[in-house]
C-alpha cells in the first residue's frame, strides 16, 4: 500500500499523510483501552506511512495525549500532531462544559504540550466552539500560540460556516474537522464552498460512520462491550429500528464491495479520500482504531481507486436522506 501526501489549507499549508489516525478509542468511549496495543497501533500506522495522528485533552480525560506521547517518543520528527482543547473535563470525567476562554486556551495548550512531551503541536483545534465567547477572543489566543511557537496550525471542529468565516478573518485557519462519511454529507451544502473559498482543508472524523460502515457491526453484536458508547442513546444511529435501517445501507455498500474485492470500510474510506479532488480541497479523512488489523486494513483504502461511476453508485446506494438518526443523542453541543 501506498500513503501520499496531502496538504491541508491553502492560506496556511499544512503537509500530512493522505490518511490520518484517529487515536481517542484507544483510550476511551468504544470500549475498554490497551496503552500497549495502542501503542503498537501507532508505530505501525508510522511504519506504514499513516503520520497524521489526531488526539484531544478530553479523551481518557488527559491520557490519549500521554499514550500518544509515548508512542511518538523518538520518533516525533515522523510525525503531524493534532491535538484539542474546548471540552472541559476534570480528571475523573466528569463534563466541566465547552471553554474557549483565551486563559484556559493557553492553559490547555500547556498541559497538552506537557502530557505528549513535545514542544510544539502542529495541528490545534478548537474541540467545540464556545458559544458564550466570542470566536475572535478564542482565535486571538490560539494565535498567541502560534507566534510563541507552541502550535504551527489553527484548526477549528464542529465549526458553522459564519464562525469559520469569523475565525479564519481573526488568524488563518488551517483545517476544520468535522464528521464526514457516507453516512453524514450535510457539510456539503453550506461547509464545502465556504472551505473552498477560504483555502482550508477539511479533516472528516468518524468517516466510517463509527464502525458501522465497516459492516462489522451488526443489530447484537460489534459494539466492544458496556463500555462501548455507541451501544448507549448518545448514539441514535445505533438504536433499534434506525439500527436496522442503517444495517440495510451497509448491505448495499457490502455487494458493490464485492464487485471491487476491498472491504465495505475500504470502500467507504475511499470515497471520502476521493472528496478532495473532486471538490478541489485538501480533504484527509482519519479514522480511528486502537487495534493494528484494522489499522491495516483501513491504510489498504488509499489504493483503492473509484471511477465516476463508482462514486455514483455508492451515493446511489446510500442517499443522503436516507441514513436514520441523528448523529448525537444531543446536537446541543455543535456550532450551527
Amino acid at each position: 500500500m501506498t500513503i501520499t501526501d496531502r496538504t491541508l489549507g491553502t492560506a496556511a499549508p499544512l503537509t500530512v499523510s493522505a490518511l490520518g489516525l484517529g487515536c481517542m478509542g484507544m483510550s476511551e468511549f468504544y470500549g475498554t483501552g490497551d496503552e500497549a496495543e495502542g501503542i503498537a497501533t501507532i508505530h505501525r500506522a508510522l511504519d506504514l506511512g499513516v503520520t497524521f495522528l489526531d488526539t484531544a485533552d478530553m479523551y481518557g480525560p488527559f491520557t490519549n495525549e500521554q499514550l500518544v506521547g509515548k508512542a511518538i517518543h523518538g520518533r516525533r520528527d515522523e510525525v503531524q500532531l493534532a491535538t484539542k482543547f474546548g471540552n472541559e473535563r476534570l480528571p475523573d470525567g466528569t463534563r466541566v462544559g465547552i471553554n474557549g476562554s483565551p486563559d484556559y486556551v493557553r492553559s490547555a495548550c500547556d498541559a497538552s504540550l506537557q502530557r505528549l512531551g513535545v514542544d510544539h503541536i502542529d495541528l490545534y483545534y478548537q474541540h467545540r466552539v464556545d458559544k458564550s465567547v466570542p470566536i475572535e477572543e478564542t482565535v486571538g489566543a490560539m494565535a498567541e500560540l502560534v507566534a510563541a511557537g507552541k502550535v504551527r496550525h489553527l484548526g477549528l471542529s464542529e465549526a458553522s460556516p459564519t464562525t469559520i468565516r469569523r475565525a479564519h478573518a481573526t488568524h488563518p485557519i488551517t483545517a476544520l474537522q468535522t464528521e464526514y462519511s457516507l453516512f453524514t454529507r450535510d457539510l456539503e451544502d453550506e461547509i464545502l464552498p465556504v472551505l473552498l473559498e477560504l483555502g482550508i482543508g477539511l479533516v472528516p472524523y468518524s468517516p466510517l460512520g463509527r464502525g458501522l460502515l465497516t459492516g462489522t457491526i451488526t443489530r447484537d453484536s460489534g459494539a466492544d462491550g458496556a463500555a462501548d458508547a455507541r451501544r448507549t442513546a448518545y448514539f441514535p444511529r445505533f438504536q433499534g429500528e434506525a439500527l436496522e435501517a442503517n444495517l440495510a445501507l451497509v448491505a448495499r455498500i457490502r455487494e458493490l464491495a464485492v464487485t471491487k474485492d476491498v472491504t465495505p470500510g475500504q470502500l467507504a474510506l475511499a470515497w471520502v479520500l476521493a472528496q478532495g479532488p473532486r471538490h478541489g480541497l485538501g480533504v484527509v479523512p482519519i479514522p480511528g482504531t486502537k487495534r493494528v488489523a484494522y489499522l491495516e486494513e483501513n491504510a489498504g483504502a488509499a489504493d483503492v481507486v473509484l471511477s465516476d461511476n463508482d462514486l455514483t453508485a455508492l451515493e446511489a446506494a446510500v442517499p443522503r436522506d436516507a441514513v436514520a438518526g441523528d448523529r448525537y443523542g444531543d446536537m446541543s453541543h455543535i456550532d450551527a
